[in-house]
């Protein structure tokens, strides 16, 4: 299994995160009547060895009413769209029911328990297959076989879909993830690490806080930035300091390649004066630059922790923003009831 597939495997190995993906994306009024405490990863004698080499499934089971209902979670990251995932979700399923009948795990009336299969994809492509396995069966209209053809449907969640404005206003650990997976720039990254270090403060959810450090790591930064090799870093805040000295890093040399273009024009022209004078600029303007981006990650920082998740656009306004410009949204931040307050007639 890829990376990327054993990181989104780890992080929905933690109850909090399935807890917020049920809560927050699954518009159902089943969602309001579970017992989300009673969440327990479904695991060893429950499931059998089909179904555990199915290491991109996840299994939770979780109380409704006065029963166990089971919620069955499929990574799909595939660059192409399976049009037979209704099929495969059929068959998951009933692997699953197989194990619960062996294992004796039914209702009190006999039955089977509910199952609530949920794909969770991430492609770019846009998901175009069915969601109801009786949409792949052939319908022969006036044969009385239509009544045989099975039907099991599950729910898409398609990353794609969700809106940054819409998953900003969330505190979800679920939607931080998907911003973190649609960001384009470090600053968007760094606004949502902010806020994942705030959530994720308490030391019962030190393991959680790990998992996102490590699929950042070794799954999103370096999809980012290929041709970059990120040291060990243990926290969220590491990350963090890790990307803004990246920032730095790539500043300073586009500003070094700058100077290097205008001394070698220098050059050519003979004026030797120059280029010394547009070194020591260079300097001055890379001192002028660290100090800037210090700054900006200190508005950043003080106006998450007031308002929340800032937004991908905010955040670039801050990192692009001069040093006065950065000092007026500082004061006006002490006064400030709302996040638009800071940023007024900008």
């Amino acid at each position: 299994m890829v990376d990327h597939d054993a990181g989104y495997k780890r992080l929905f190995s933690h109850r909090e995160m399935v807890a917020d993906l049920l809560t927050g994306f699954v518009d159902q009024a089943w969602v309001g009547e579970v017992e989300l405490d009673t969440l327990e990863r479904v695991s060893g004698s429950y499931v059998s060895d089909d179904l555990r080499e199915r290491e991109d499934d996840i299994i939770w089971r979780v109380r409704w009413r006065d029963r166990w209902l089971y919620v069955y979670l499929l990574l799909e990251f595939q660059s192409a769209v399976d049009r037979f995932m209704a099929l495969r979700v059929l068959v998951y399923v009933g692997m699953l029911y197989q194990d619960l009948i062996r294992e004796g795990q039914l209702t009190a009336s006999g039955k089977l328990p509910p199952v609530f299969p949920v794909v969770l994809y991430n492609g770019d492509a846009r998901w175009t297959a069915v969601l109801d396995v009786r949409e792949l069966v052939e319908s022969v209209p006036g044969s009385g076989l239509d009544r045989y053809r099975p039907s099991n449907e599950y729910v898409l969640l398609e990353e794609r879909t969700y809106r940054e404005q819409e998953l900003a206003s969330m505190r979800n650990l679920v939607a931080a993830l998907f911003r973190l997976e649609s960001s384009r720039e470090p600053q968007d990254v760094c606004c949502v690490i902010e806020a994942l270090g705030e959530w994720l403060q308490d030391e019962e959810r030190a393991d959680l806080r790990r998992a996102f450090v490590v699929w950042l790591r070794q799954v999103l930064l370096p999809r980012r930035m290929p041709q970059v090799e990120f040291p060990e870093v243990e926290n969220l805040q590491e990350v963090r300091t890790l990307l803004a000295e990246r920032v730095k890093e790539w500043s300073e040399r586009w500003r070094a390649e700058g100077i290097e273009k205008g001394r070698a024009e220098g050059r050519a022209e003979g004026r030797a004066e120059g280029r010394a004078e547009g070194r020591a600029e260079g300097r001055a303007e890379g001192q002028r630059e660290g100090q800037r981006e210090g700054e900006a990650q200190l508005l950043l920082r003080l106006l998450t922790r007031k308002f929340g998740p800032l937004d991908p656009a905010t955040c670039r306004k801050i990192a692009e923003a001069d040093a006065e410009l950065l000092l007026t949204w500082g004061e006006r931040l002490l006064n400030a009831d709302r996040l638009e307050g800071v940023f007024a007639d900008q």
